[in-house]
């Protein structure tokens, strides 16, 4: 277990190092896909993933308490909280609503938060079952 404050933040960023690049590489291939080429599916796709993954671990760390301090800093904050994006997000609906694309804007937001919901819920059912 790391003790001091420096060490959690150097094991955080590890992990948001690793959850960034993670992020750039996935959401970039699922963008780079012809059909979706105005509709951000990557976020959609990154956080969606990445919901289901902390719902997931989160429920392994809380009901079997596999993870210790150390390693909940690491994948949940650092890996997790870097791969996921909320800003991204905000601004990529925000271009939809500010190119008339308001449709866009709100299905956006809406596949964002109630799948990102379902998919966290679906991982802590997963952890209970195994």
């Amino acid at each position: 277990m790391v003790n001091s404050y420096l060490g959690q933040i150097l094991i955080v960023g590890a992990g948001g190092f690793i959850g960034s690049s993670l992020r750039f590489v996935i959401g970039g291939a699922v963008h780079r896909m012809e059909m979706f080429a105005t509709f951000p599916l990557g976020t959609l796709v990154v956080n969606v993933m990445g919901c289901l993954l902390i719902g997931f671990l989160g429920g392994l760390a809380e009901i079997r308490g596999v993870l210790d301090p150390a390693q909940r800093l690491f994948l949940l904050i650092g890996v997790l909280g870097g791969f996921t994006t909320f800003s991204t997000f905000a601004f990529e609906t925000f271009e939809l609503a500010q190119d008339a694309e308001m449709l866009g804007a709100a299905i956006n937001t809406l596949l964002q938060v109630l799948l990102g919901f379902g998919a966290a819920w679906l991982g802590y059912l997963g952890a209970r079952f195994i």
